[in-house]
């Protein structure tokens, strides 16, 4: 018997964890052959409908998330008309709640595998196997977590109970079922949370099972012997145990290689030891995500999570300080009893610990979770369809969360990207950032204005934001030139307006032209000079005017890295100061 495990991810770049994993507990059923295929979002429907059929498989098992599942449901009903005997089987997070509601409106769907569906999904494969096709009901109603058709009705199995010894689950990796090729890999080394919070299905799943630490250390070493370019572990909470997360992290960093590493943390569990070890790490090779949600305690705690956010955030500030971890903090708005101003404190809060990336999202109420009930009692709005974004709350009207959506965006644009850090300082010593952001946000949504399609544009963006709404504001101009020539090479053709009457003069060297010796060979130097009213390559800034040289240092294969020297300065004169920063783009 042939089995197809398919999904549909967000993006090209991610590897399933998922279906490799139901594979591999299906490996060891006599006569079954499974096959797994991955495609995105993206795909033509028509292209992937023929390729589901021309498999010819006996089973069909899909993954649903809130990002795939209703162009899942439109593949499977088209799927079962053109393949009425195959078995058509629906997993994951998205399809594990609601079922019968789901079943009901898709009549293609012939079995629902709920919650950790590694025994559920073989069970049921054998059993299909065993009989050709779905088996009689007497045999389907003794399969835990499972709910199917059964004659002509829909009858759900008593939940099954989370697997305690994750280790009894064998190794997708050890069984060469993950793609390594794709950029980044998922791998888990727990399951569940310590946390109960009201918005997420992991507060549905108590207390943490950990994987041993032989298993944990062989599926590790097995990627980064691979080399797999960014490993992200899906833990949701990967420090709950301190001394746990030493070991692991201890472990990497003597067998690594190349690989770089994501973790989803909680900030306040972080102990002394684990400081220690993190002062160690080299730069941009861990990358935590810690999820905030709100900088407001009472807020949190209505929705049951017990967390201090002034001293998550000065542990977040900490990090960044003596530490080379990038820091990628979560943001929710909509949480209940949080309008806009308390937003904007949160965000103000989260900007001042001067992450490198902020994720802002409107709250999703998800089918499952305790918030669907607080939902209802407090007279929330949320869209019906996934990811059931909320739509307006008795906080927050409809405007204000597109408005909170608009920020996300600029979020993403100027501080996300890291081009203009020299910029958001400038803007710091003359209003919050936070009322930066949502005025700007106002200003970019009523031109239509919010998808620039080059930082020229964006840069001009913000110099009419400026124009109109600040006046004349010539070192938050100067700032942003400064940034602009830091990010990219400005062209003759095209300069930000923000240069003004100071475009600047360039110096060309193209390639085949012989370099200096520091200059890598084969590499095609770019230079532009520049006058600012403040050498922004100094801390704390010093004053000008300073003329600067920007080098733009391109090689194939390599991409661009910026050399940005000092050649003039109004303290002093005397001899031309070296270049003091170099980044890589």
């Amino acid at each position: 018997m042939k089995i197809l495990l398919a999904t549909l991810h967000s993006r090209y770049s991610h590897a399933s964890l998922a279906l490799p994993s139901l594979a591999t507990a299906c490996s060891e059923i006599p006569r079954v052959a499974s096959v797994i295929r991955e495609w995105t979002i993206h795909e033509q429907p028509d292209r992937l409908l023929r390729r589901l059929v021309s498999e010819e498989a006996d089973l069909y098992g899909f993954s649903c998330y809130i990002w795939n599942l209703e162009q899942t449901l439109r593949l499977v009903a088209d799927l079962k008309q053109l393949r009425p005997d195959a078995v058509m089987v629906l997993g994951g997070p998205e399809a594990s709640f609601g079922v019968f509601e789901l079943m009901a409106r898709v009549p293609a769907v012939d079995c629902v595998v709920r919650g950790e569906g590694e025994e559920s999904f073989r069970e049921l494969v054998a059993a299909v196997s065993l009989h050709g096709a779905l088996p009689p009901g007497e045999l389907l109603e003794k399969i835990a977590g499972i709910t199917c058709r059964i004659d002509d009705a829909v009858v759900a199995t008593p939940d099954r109970p989370p697997v305690l010894c994750l280790d009894s689950l064998a190794s997708p990796f050890d069984a060469g079922l993950v793609d390594l090729s794709k950029p980044l890999v998922y791998v888990e080394t727990s399951r569940g949370c310590p946390f109960s919070c009201a918005f997420c299905l992991s507060s549905l799943d108590r207390g943490v099972r950990s994987y041993a630490s032989q298993r944990i250390r062989d599926d590790l070493s097995l990627l980064m012997d691979r080399e797999v370019a960014t490993i992200k572990l899906v833990d949701r909470t990967f420090n709950y145990d301190p001394q746990r997360a030493n070991d692991i992290w201890e472990f990497i960093l003597r067998h690594n290689r190349s690989s770089l590493f994501h973790f989803e943390i909680s900030a306040e569990l972080l102990t002394e030891e684990n400081f220690r070890l993190l002062r160690q790490v080299p730069a941009g090779l861990f990358r935590f995500e810690i999820g905030v949600q709100s900088g407001d305690a009472a807020i949190l705690k209505r929705v049951g999570r017990n967390s201090d956010p002034e001293r998550l955030l000065t542990t977040v500030r900490r990090l960044r300080e003596e530490s080379g971890v990038v820091i990628h903090l979560d943001l929710v708005a909509g949480l209940p009893g949080e309008g806009l101003g308390g937003f904007l404190a949160s965000l103000e809060q989260l900007l001042g610990c001067s992450p490198h990336h902020i994720q802002v999202e409107p709250l999703k109420v998800l089918k499952g979770v305790a918030m669907r009930r607080i939902a209802a009692e407090q007279g929330y709005i949320f869209a019906e369809a996934p990811p059931y974004k909320i739509l307006r709350t008795p906080w927050l009207s409809f405007q204000e969360i597109v408005l909170i959506e608009d920020i996300s965006r600029l979020l993403d644009l100027i501080v996300n990207s890291g081009r203009f850090t020299r910029f958001l300082g400038a803007v710091a010593r003359e209003l919050p950032l936070s009322s930066f952001f949502q005025q700007l946000a106002r200003f970019a949504g009523a031109i239509e204005a919010l998808e620039p399609r080059s930082t020229v544009e964006l840069c001009d963006l913000i110099h009419r934001f400026l124009a109109e709404t600040m006046g004349e504001t010539p070192l938050l101009l100067d700032a942003l030139s400064f940034d602009y020539c830091r990010s990219e090479q400005p062209s003759a053709a095209r300069l930000p307006s923000c240069f003004g009457g100071n475009p600047g003069s360039r110096e060309a060297r193209g390639p085949g032209r012989s370099a200096p010796e520091s200059f890598p060979v084969g590499a095609r130097i770019r230079r532009f000079r520049r006058s600012f009213l403040l050498n922004y390559q100094e801390q704390p800034w010093q004053e000008g005017p300073v003329e600067l040289l920007f080098t733009y240092i391109a090689r194939q294969g390599e991409g661009e890295r910026v050399e940005v020297t000092t050649v003039e300065s109004s303290r002093g004169g005397g001899d031309p100061k070296s270049a003091v920063k170099t980044q890589r783009h």
